[in-house]
């Protein structure tokens, strides 16, 4: 009879040399099978975002104001899109209207006193720059509104509120008035000599233009509105807050104050030159 080998026991593998495998840990086939899973479905996210993040990038043809909500899905409600249908924008910069600030033009010496300027309701006369034309070189006197007989007037070096006498005080009563020396909007004055009207120690009297700066800024006056039809105040451009006004018949730099003989001693009207 032919021989037979027994099988080991499989329950005393070590008893006859024969060992379990133990190469590989139990349930590593399944591991692997959930890693190749897992990092498809990753390999597959990230191309669908790239795939978004492309179209994104594409300008949009449904994009703006001009949208319209039929482009909005059925069942959604869009809150994104507001409707423009019959709404006009204002114009202007961010549909705002911008304020104006409206000012009265100030009389020009050109004028000869007939319809002036109504009386200001704020006491102190506006301090805007004129909207007039710039003054040219024109001659003209410059009467008192309280003292109507009376100019300008040089004597003795110093400006004066007089009645014209005979034709040399005409003369010295006649202005030529151009653009102010230190600003364009402004006036200043010209005496027949070729002198200019300028304040010192706040007194106005005739001194030649000798170029400088102060001397500018001296000559110059600005006119603002008087509460007398026709008449203007002069402020001085480099002292504001102060006008000239005649006191005691000398005209004088005076700081602005409340009351109504300020107000007409610092009224003048431009009329035609006496000369």
């Amino acid at each position: 009879m032919p021989e037979t080998t027994p099988e080991p026991p499989r329950n005393k593998p070590w008893e006859n040399g024969w060992v379990p495998d133990t190469s590989r840990a139990p349930g590593t086939r399944r591991l692997w099978l959930a890693g190749a899973l897992a990092l498809s479905t990753i390999v597959a996210c990230a191309t669908a975002i790239a795939v978004m993040d492309r179209d994104s990038d594409r300008p949009s043809q449904a994009s703006g104001l001009s949208s319209s909500v039929a482009e909005t899905p059925p069942g959604l409600i869009s809150f994104a899109t507001p409707s423009t249908d019959g709404v006009t924008t204002p114009a202007g910069k961010s549909g705002l209207s911008s304020a104006q600030t409206s000012t009265s033009p100030s009389p020009s010496p050109h004028d000869s006193g007939a319809g002036g300027s109504k009386p200001s309701k704020s006491p102190r006369p506006h301090a805007s720059s004129p909207s007039h034309s710039k003054p040219s070189a024109t001659y003209r006197s410059v009467q008192s509104v309280n003292y109507p007989d009376r100019y300008w007037h040089v004597s003795g070096d110093y400006v004066k509120l007089d009645p014209p006498a005979g034709s040399e005080s005409r003369q010295d009563s006649t202005f030529k008035v151009t653009k102010g020396l230190a600003d364009s909007a402004c006036y200043s004055f010209v005496t027949h000599d070729g002198k200019y009207l300028r304040h010192r120690n706040f007194l106005l009297r005739d001194e030649p233009n000798d170029g400088s700066y102060p001397f500018k800024q001296d000559a110059t006056f600005c006119p603002r509105a008087s509460a007398y039809p026709g008449a203007v105040m002069l402020e001085s451009v480099n002292f504001p807050g102060r006008f000239l006004r005649h006191q005691n018949f000398q005209l004088k730099l005076d700081s602005y104050q409340y009351n109504d003989l300020y107000r007409a001693d610092s009224a003048f009207r431009f009329v035609a030159g006496l000369a």
